[in-house]
């Protein structure tokens, strides 16, 4: 089972973008949920990458199988081009406005992602070991760092 324990959102650059909302929802105490929504301050992008490396926490978060630089806009365009982030795409593709390539004229939205949604992935399509993992996601824009993502869930 996947569970949600942190979600960090941080605009490293706060003339690009700021977060309205960025937090984990609890209904109750099985269903929890992601919400993220960024107001993109520099419309558009046109030109964006994305750094996403997955750490398991062993003394201190210690890197753990991934870590890929990608183009957000060939990489939508052609999905198919790198197997592991489209292993992590489709966890969230359908909960976002990420659905599109370049360029991105509107806020970046990530609505209601579930841990089920998660679950689904890691435990059957693509095994993970029990434990505590952080999702680190830094975005660059135009060749510069604008925001570092990181969310922190617990497999067990």
């Amino acid at each position: 089972m996947v569970e949600f324990t942190n979600i960090k959102c941080e605009a490293v650059d706060k003339e690009f973008c700021t977060f309205e909302h960025c937090q984990i929802k609890s209904v109750n105490r099985t269903y929890k949920y992601l919400s993220v929504k960024a107001k993109i301050l520099q419309l558009p992008i046109t030109n964006a990458k994305v750094n996403g490396a997955l750490y398991q926490r062993l003394n201190g978060y210690k890197p753990f199988l991934y870590n890929i630089t990608l183009d957000c806009c060939k990489f939508v365009k052609n999905q198919k081009s790198n197997p592991v982030a489209s292993f992590f795409y489709d966890t969230f593709k359908e909960f976002s406005n990420i659905n599109h390539s370049c360029p991105f004229n509107h806020d970046i939205v990530l609505d209601k992602l579930t841990a089920e949604s998660i679950n689904h992935r890691v435990t059957r399509i693509l095994p993970f070991p029990e434990g505590q993992y952080m999702l680190q996601l830094n975005f660059n824009v135009s060749g510069i760092n604008r925001v570092i993502l990181k969310i922190y869930l617990a497999l067990s």
